[in-house]
């Protein structure tokens, strides 16, 4: 099992301007870290993930870049598929998309177009659609949001077939990556109830026919400072979220990331998206620390 380690920004990050967002860059470039991860809030100051991602291939050779994650509910499915393929095509094949409903927030829905209860069936009418979209030509489909008949998207992505990755725990999330993710990559989420959610998703593939790889399950950890108590916001985050849970299962201290880790490898969970709660004055001062704490995991 191949252990990997990426970062992400989350949608409370204001690491967006081109000295700042640049030097993140290179720092997880420099220290060969696995991947970037970009979270999306419109209404946030975090940067746009494709213009984020982009940005990020242009500077880079061997950094892959994902979505933690993309909103798909709103978007045209034929339009992002062509998006994406031709930014996999440019980067030699390091786009990892990975797409969710969207925050449960009236603003953020109005300005998708989509109603909170609609979310669902156009995520998983856009998200077969773009599949179909990046294998096959003269792709038709009548559905009940969308209508296309013999559209090809050129050019294809090198990476064939391009994986999509899934997150979320609540059970129609769990469902619907098992029908359709290759991947999962849950957050807020102990090793524990990640380790009984897989099962779920493991019979839900298999009663559909599908497979999910065994190195195609991970987490979100956000950490902290070690002389930082957690904040507000997070505890906020954890009371809705994860009430019952030892904070420090969730959010660990940077200190303990590595034992943390450790527990979701003995789960059987080997890709992990590391993500600060704060902003460090310095993105390499910052990085060198974590990568010493953790990239000896890899493998």
């Amino acid at each position: 099992m191949k252990i990997r380690i990426g970062y992400g920004l989350g949608t409370r990050t204001t690491t967006n301007d081109q000295d700042r967002f640049g030097a993140l860059v290179d720092a997880l470039e420099r220290l060969a870290f696995d991947s970037l991860w970009l979270s999306e809030r419109l209404s946030g100051d975090c940067p746009d993930p494709m213009m984020g991602m982009a940005f990020a291939c242009g500077r880079t050779k061997k950094l892959k870049v994902g979505m933690s994650v993309l909103v798909l509910p709103g978007r045209n499915p034929v339009v992002l598929a062509k998006s994406i393929a031709s930014l996999d095509r440019l980067s030699n094949g390091r786009v990892l998309p990975a797409f969710g409903l969207g925050v449960a927030n009236a603003a953020e829905h109005q300005a998708f177009g989509v109603d909170r209860k609609d979310r669902g069936g156009w995520f998983n009418e856009a998200l077969p659609l773009m599949k179909r979209l990046w294998t096959e030509d003269n792709v038709s489909h009548e559905g009940k949001r969308f209508n296309i008949s013999d559209v090809t998207i050129r050019p294809r992505s090198v990476q064939e077939p391009l994986e999509v990755w899934l997150g979320g725990i609540a059970p129609l999330e769990l469902k619907r990556v098992g029908r359709h993710g290759d991947g999962w990559l849950p957050s807020f989420c102990t090793p524990g109830q990640v380790a009984e959610a897989r099962t779920v998703i493991e019979q839900v593939a298999s009663e559909n026919d599908r497979e999910i790889e065994d190195e195609h399950y991970g987490a979100l950890i956000p950490y902290r400072e070690d002389n930082e108590e957690l904040s507000e916001q997070f505890q906020a985050i954890l009371a809705a979220r994860n009430p019952d849970a030892n904070p420090d299962d969730i959010i660990p201290t940077k200190s303990g990331l590595e034992a943390v880790v450790n527990r979701f490898v003995d789960e059987g969970f080997s890709k992990f998206v590391l993500i600060p709660t704060g902003e460090p004055p310095s993105w390499d001062d910052e990085l060198d620390e974590v990568a010493s704490l953790v990239k000896h995991l890899e493998n």
